[in-house]
């Protein structure tokens, strides 16, 4: 079954999210200080920069790190703060070749349960606690990966019918929810 991602709001942001798991850990590494459209259809950008078609775990982590910054930083810039994001995009993809042999899909493919995932996807560079139970919710809400307690393992994020995070867009009206579920966090964190 084809999978239909409306994170990016960009079509072809989204295909590529869609059938390129590394864009997607990518799309996930960059969602922190930007809006989320913004966040993911960053590896797209990075795909068109490089030459176009799918990104390639290998090819990024050898790419010259200031080099790779700099095409991060060409206008419009893919994150707020590029540079620091293209030495974690490169620490990500460094990781994916020595653990996954470069296949980003081999951190869940053949995962047996949710907290193997989590822990899979929390040892990543960059990653932390809860972007990693936001991604163990993207894909079992999104992508279909659900090995058994992938819920549980994913903590709130998890639960049916919340808009909490990306995990739960579907579309605009979904988007909408999200953001102001974020709104009314951050106000409850300032009061």
């Amino acid at each position: 079954m084809p999978i239909t991602l409306h994170l990016a709001q960009r079509p072809e942001a989204n295909e590529l999210l869609a059938r390129s798991p590394l864009a997607a850990l990518i799309g996930m590494l960059l969602d922190q200080q930007v809006p989320m459209e913004w966040a993911f259809s960053g590896p797209y950008t990075i795909a068109e920069r490089l030459g176009g078609g799918d990104l390639d775990a290998g090819e990024i982590a050898a790419q010259d790190p200031e080099a790779f910054a700099a095409l991060l930083s060409r206008k419009p810039a893919v994150h707020r703060y590029p540079g620091s994001m293209a030495k974690r995009i490169q620490a990500l993809c460094r990781y994916v070749v020595e653990h996954y042999d470069g296949d980003a899909g081999a951190i869940w493919r053949d995962v047996t349960d949710g907290k193997e995932l989590f822990k899979r996807l929390n040892a990543l560079p960059g990653y932390g606690k809860q972007k990693a139970q936001i991604f163990v919710a993207l894909l079992g809400k999104r992508y279909g990966v659900r090995p058994e307690g992938w819920r549980e393992a994913a903590g709130v994020y998890g639960e049916e019918g919340s808009h909490r995070s990306v995990a739960d867009i579907t579309g605009p009206d979904s988007l909408a929810k999200v953001r102001a579920f974020k709104q009314e966090m951050k106000a409850k964190a300032k009061a």
